[in-house]
């Protein structure tokens, strides 16, 4: 097919495989603190395009171990602090190579139930920050180790659930705006709960849906630009309240593939910019949740941002409606 030609997949390997190999690069040294979310992107990518093997597993596996802390969290590189984000980065990449039991699961664990606060919500890290983002960083983690029963699901539930908004969406906190990032954290959240019936979805779906612009690209809250890593957001959340069919795929999945870079390959987050990792991983999802490519693009389970054999071999059965 014609449009399975424009999607310039080895170019996109070669991007990722290359990426941050030169140490001296402006943009490698000042992202240090992404740099295990960097690496779970990276990892994510390559299987989904079946190309794993091109990265050094015993490597990964030596970087996830030194940056495994005393407290059981995990920092993004050398020199930094723990973070319930980097935790589950750590965690979804261990589970990709099927290593698991190469890290300490059990300090992993109590380090996640320390975190979690008499309101159900879940702090980030030591210093306190509470945003819904973790509460999925949380269960999500928590689930891959078989410990959900570790934390009183109850009050979490309920304080995912106060951060739900009139139009059907979900902040970082209670009264905050709408958010298709939230809203993914929150749905995904109340997925892996089993939840799901607690959301409105024909309210969440309308909102959603509203997300798509002309250019066939979506946004992540009213009035602002299209970026492509929203291609994952919005429709992973569609996804999971039985909503994908609100938007045109079709157009989006013209925009995914009009921002890449045909010269370096990679994916920006609008047609002529940088490309990266992060909008490289998302608008691969995106297109394998809309079935775009599927000789070529593994399928991607909408929940936990993962390979869905991956998530089949973990025994994870997260609810869809």
């Amino acid at each position: 097919m014609e449009s399975d030609k424009k999607l310039l997949i080895d170019k996109h390997i070669e991007f990722i495989v290359n990426y941050g190999k030169t140490h001296d690069q402006y943009e490698y040294e000042v992202s240090d603190y992404l740099r295990m979310s960097g690496l779970y992107w990276s990892v994510t990518f390559l299987d989904l395009v079946n190309s794993l093997e091109k990265f050094n597993k015993d490597d990964i596996v030596a970087y996830l171990k030194r940056n495994q802390h005393s407290s059981g969290g995990f920092s993004p590189c050398d020199g930094h602090d723990p973070h319930l984000l980097y935790s589950l980065s750590a965690v979804q990449i261990a589970i990709i190579y099927d290593v698991l039991h190469e890290i300490d699961c059990e300090k992993l664990i109590d380090y996640i139930v320390g975190l979690q606060k008499e309101d159900g919500s879940f702090a980030g890290d030591c210093w306190g920050e509470i945003d819904t983002r973790f509460s999925f960083c949380a269960v999500a983690t928590l689930s891959f180790l078989n410990a959900l029963n570790r934390i009183d699901q109850e009050k979490a539930i309920s304080f995912v659930l106060s951060c739900m908004n009139y139009d059907g969406g979900f902040g970082c906190l209670p009264g905050t705006e709408s958010h298709a990032g939230q809203i993914y954290c929150c749905v995904g959240f109340l997925s892996i709960l089993n939840r799901l019936h607690m959301v409105n979805v024909d309210l969440l779906g309308w909102w959603l849906s509203e997300r798509q612009l002309p250019s066939g690209g979506l946004n992540g809250r009213p009035e602002k630009l299209q970026d492509v890593c929203y291609s994952w957001w919005v429709i992973a959340s569609l996804k999971m309240i039985g909503k994908l069919e609100w938007i045109n795929t079709e157009k989006l999945k013209e925009y995914i593939v009009s921002c890449q870079d045909e010269e370096t390959g990679g994916f920006s987050d609008r047609p002529g910019n940088m490309p990266d990792p992060f909008h490289t991983l998302f608008a691969f999802t995106g297109l394998s949740l809309i079935k775009a490519y599927p000789d070529m693009i593994k399928d991607v389970n909408p929940v936990f941002c993962m390979p869905q054999y991956v998530i089949d071999r973990a025994g994870l059965k997260p609810q869809l409606l």
